[in-house]
């Protein structure tokens, strides 16, 4: 299974990004998939999961902020980042949860400038 992230990028405070992750490599069935993130001298933490049925589940810290969504023709999730906060500075990782399994993508930097 192969993990492909990509929207990362530089913006300033209050402004907007979105993440896509492809994911590739498998028959897909039923899984969650989801983003993390992880602040230069902090432990990764959970953004947002999705579950292949639809069901979502967000850290608080970005509730009313965040959404996200997927497409499970195309294996890909999403997360749109609206209203966005320097302490959102992180590499956002995409994660896949499937068949007991973790997989995650290589990171994508998101800075977000004051």
């Amino acid at each position: 299974v192969q993990l492909v992230e990509s929207g990362g990028g530089l913006v300033q405070a209050g402004g907007s990004l979105r993440l896509s992750c492809a994911a590739s490599g498998s028959a897909f069935s039923r899984n969650v998939m989801g983003w993390y993130r992880q602040a230069p001298g902090k432990q990764r933490e959970l953004v947002a999961t999705i579950h292949s049925g639809g069901s979502t589940n967000y850290a608080d810290s970005v509730k009313g902020r965040f959404t996200i969504s997927r497409a499970n023709a195309k294996n890909t999730v999403y997360l749109q980042m609206n209203s966005l906060k320097t302490e959102d500075t992180a590499v956002y990782y995409c994660y896949l949860n499937m068949w007991g399994n973790d997989y995650w993508g290589q990171g994508t930097q998101v800075t977000v400038s004051s």
